[in-house]
């Protein structure tokens, strides 16, 4: 079995992530590509889109949000996504035991001996009225039914777990401030979530596996569990094995791929990419190591907002005063140093424009 090292696995990530060369792809498409991306951060999807794309402009983002196109949504490892809206209605039965099961252990006392299906059934008789609500004032209007659980842990379980809920505009729009309003997925895209396939194969879950591997391949099971939060999708693996190719990482871990998909070779060179806090093309996998430091790991789930430089991370980057600020992580080579300034000045007039 062919062994990828890290650089050669590097490259395909970049390749895949649309980070080795920006794409010529609607916001729309480029989501989609990407499998969404991950958004608690408002602010941060749209430097994610203007490293991947050529020609972006925020406004295309906020036609996608208010165009539904798009959506603001629970999903993936109980984390708010930007993802299409076609892809949250296809997805989100396939997540509701895990983001149901990640809620009930973040509150497990707080929650304990709650009915959460009398709960499901109280709050989606409270939004039938079409009208977005914050989480507080959905927690209010249950009529004090269930008065000992901490209002935010009750809230948490209705628009994190048991109501799939889009956060509406303008929540999510370049450089606007709006606090969460919650409306139902279904209310606000006009068709209820897919229900799950009866199909002990898991055609829902091998969707997922063959746009994760697109996305993200080559790649191990325990990567696609760390990026999706789900269970490893077991069935759905088993169903696919035939139609996927298989390497060796270093430590000679299995990695699954799809046959066709981009492998760049291990010396093609990578451009200078600014990336936003929480970035998937770090997060998305259980074994960071083909695109950051162990010594630098916890950057990533810090919030951090990380710069590529030969396609790993070797800087993080705030910004001040209206200018983009690098604090480089390693030594900088002189041609290093001269591409970092040169990306930081052009995403200094991209937010500042």
């Amino acid at each position: 079995m062919t062994v990828l090292d890290t650089r050669a696995l590097n490259r395909a990530t970049l390749a895949r992530q649309y980070l080795l060369g920006r794409a010529d792809a609607p916001v729309r498409d480029a989501v989609a590509h990407l499998c969404g991306m991950q958004a608690q951060e408002p602010q941060e999807p749209f430097v994610g889109l203007w490293s991947r794309l050529r020609d972006f402009a925020p406004r295309q983002l906020d036609d996608a949000l208010t165009g539904r196109q798009v959506v603001r949504t629970h999903l993936m490892r109980r984390t708010v996504h930007l993802v299409t809206a076609e892809d949250a209605l296809a997805w989100r039965a396939r997540h509701d035991a895990m983001l149901r099961q990640r809620v009930m252990a973040t509150y497990r006392r707080e929650l304990a001996g709650i009915d959460v299906d009398e709960v499901a059934a109280a709050g989606r008789a409270v939004m039938a009225d079409g009208q977005p609500r914050t989480m507080a004032t959905l927690v209010e209007e249950l009529d004090g039914r269930w008065p000992t659980p901490p209002r935010r842990a009750l809230g948490e379980l209705l628009v994190a777990a048991l109501i799939p809920m889009v956060q509406l505009p303008p929540r999510g729009l370049w450089q606007t401030k709006g606090g969460v309003r919650n409306l139902p997925l279904a209310t606000w895209l006009g068709r209820d979530v897919d229900p799950l396939s009866p199909d002990e194969t898991d055609p829902t879950g091998q969707q997922l596996v063959r746009r994760y591997l697109a996305a993200y391949g080559p790649a191990a099971t325990a990567d696609l569990r760390a990026w999706s939060g789900l269970a490893g999708l077991p069935a759905a693996v088993k169903a696919l094995r035939d139609e996927l190719v298989s390497f060796r990482d270093e430590r000679g871990r299995e990695l699954l791929d799809l046959p066709d998909a981009a492998r760049p070779d291990r010396d093609t060179p990578a451009p200078v990419r600014f990336l936003p806090a929480f970035d998937n093309a770090i997060l998305g996998y259980a074994d960071r190591g083909r695109i950051i430091d162990d010594a630098h790991l916890g950057l990533s789930v810090a919030g951090q907002r990380a710069v590529l430089v030969d396609g790993r991370v070797a800087a993080t980057w705030t910004v001040h005063d209206g200018q983009v600020a690098v604090t480089p992580l390693r030594t900088l080579t002189p041609s290093e140093r001269e591409a970092v300034h040169a990306e930081a000045e052009a995403l200094t007039a991209f937010l500042g424009g």
